[in-house]
């Protein structure tokens, strides 16, 4: 039996080498296949944990939405948040017992510029820029409460301070203390001046992307949404102690025209909301398996064809089939093999490059994590996608028929 099983290596092996471009096309294919489905499970996994803990960093428990984000193209902000009254709502909900603190926050696009001449669009963020749970990393945050809001009235007076992050710095070419124009319209921006008082990376990794951080008043106020209190999100910290699962239900039920959600929750609701962006990345993970299945089977039935006349020929002299079948899904194994490892050992400059790529682009780092488990199913793959192949060509192999092969 072992002898067997040398001969059938030893003839496999041989044939890699005899027909190389055969062989190198093949592994190529198979690496694709597992490449495509480690990078892409990886990316799924990353961006769950890196999600999970931007919420959990956030040091909050709960949070309140009036319903997705939506865009309001030529508008004031480019954004309609849909909670409304987000002020008095958040200050009901930190009245109760349970609550320490309820925050509401918003997000606009507004214009940004040095001067008053020249403007980038980026995001406002209208959320405390100071805290513990704010990570400043240069200067300061911002230090006064927001008088500007003034018990719904919007007359008090505005701090005019902001907290941008490094990228948006690196933007505009502003430091601490250089001044910036913001505003909703060029027209608004022109006439709203604010210091720089701090650096901060809180809110850029949270959203992904250049943020400019004001009292959320201040914020509403440059982009004209002072009249409804509109806000993106209430944040809640419950007391140590408190039920989590029951204060929410229990906010759910007072206010049945928001939403509640937990950490885990708004993390999930917000991956839903990118389905069409999953459904592509599956999409493309089907598609290279296929591809790979599809290019080792029709090169390992060339494979088969062109050596036909030996196999009938072996068939004839009383060579079983199921020895030859062996020879053939040993070679196909090999090449599966071969392929998963030279997937697997790209998958790793692949996924650093993939993570630069992302960093550079949306702010968040290690988007791509491999796993022990991820990389053993990428193995599976190339495994899988051998065995389709050897089979199919064991079935191709096992309908020739010696005579009429030798006589043609």
């Amino acid at each position: 039996m072992l002898g067997k099983l040398r001969a059938q290596l030893g003839i496999a092996f041989a044939q890699l080498r005899h027909d190389r471009l055969r062989t190198v096309l093949a592994i190529l294919g198979v690496a694709m296949a597992v490449l495509a489905t480690v990078l892409l499970v990886s990316v799924g996994f990353g961006v769950i944990e890196t999600g999970q803990q931007k919420f959990d960093q956030s040091g909050r428990d709960l949070w309140v939405t009036g319903g997705p984000v939506e865009i309001r193209p030529g508008s004031a902000g480019g954004f309609e948040n849909t909670l409304v009254d987000s002020h008095s709502v958040a200050a009901n909900i930190t009245a109760r017992e349970d609550v320490a603190t309820a925050v509401p926050m918003g997000f606009q696009t507004v214009y940004v510029g040095k001067n008053t001449s020249d403007y980038q669009t980026l995001i406002g963020a209208g959320a405390p820029a100071r805290g513990p749970s704010v990570q400043i990393t240069e200067g300061r945050g911002v230090g006064s409460p927001d008088t500007h809001y003034a018990g719904g009235q919007y007359d008090g007076p505005m701090t005019r301070q902001v907290v941008i992050d490094q990228r948006t710095a690196t933007l505009l070419n502003v430091s601490v203390n250089d001044t910036l124009y913001i505003g909703g319209t060029l027209a608004t921006a022109r006439q709203n001046k604010f210091t720089v008082v701090g650096i901060s990376p809180t809110y850029s990794r949270f959203i992904g992307a250049p943020t400019v951080t004001m009292h959320l008043s201040e914020l509403q106020e440059v982009t004209g949404t002072t009249v409804s209190d509109r806000g993106t999100f209430i944040s809640i910290r419950l007391q140590d102690g408190a039920n989590v699962t029951a204060v929410e239900n229990d906010l759910q039920t007072a206010y049945p025209e928001y939403t509640v959600r937990t950490n885990r929750e708004q993390l999930q609701a917000t991956i839903q909301d990118q389905i069409a962006v999953i459904a592509s990345g599956v999409s493309l993970v089907v598609l290279a398996v296929v591809a790979g299945i599809l290019l080792t089977l029709n090169l390992q039935l060339s494979f088969v064809y062109q050596r036909r006349e030996t196999f009938a020929a072996l068939q004839a002299l009383g060579t079983p089939t199921s020895s030859l079948s062996a020879i053939v899904l040993t070679n196909t194994l090999l090449i599966g093999l071969l392929g998963g490892l030279v997937g697997i050992g790209v998958a790793y400059p692949a996924t650093w490059l993939v993570n630069r790529v992302a960093a550079a682009l949306s702010g968040f780092e290690q988007v791509v994590t491999l796993s022990d488990r991820v990389l053993l199913g990428g193995l599976g793959v190339a495994v899988c996608v051998s065995l389709l192949s050897a089979v199919a060509a064991s079935l191709y192999l096992r309908r020739l028929h010696p005579l009429s092969v030798l006589r043609g």
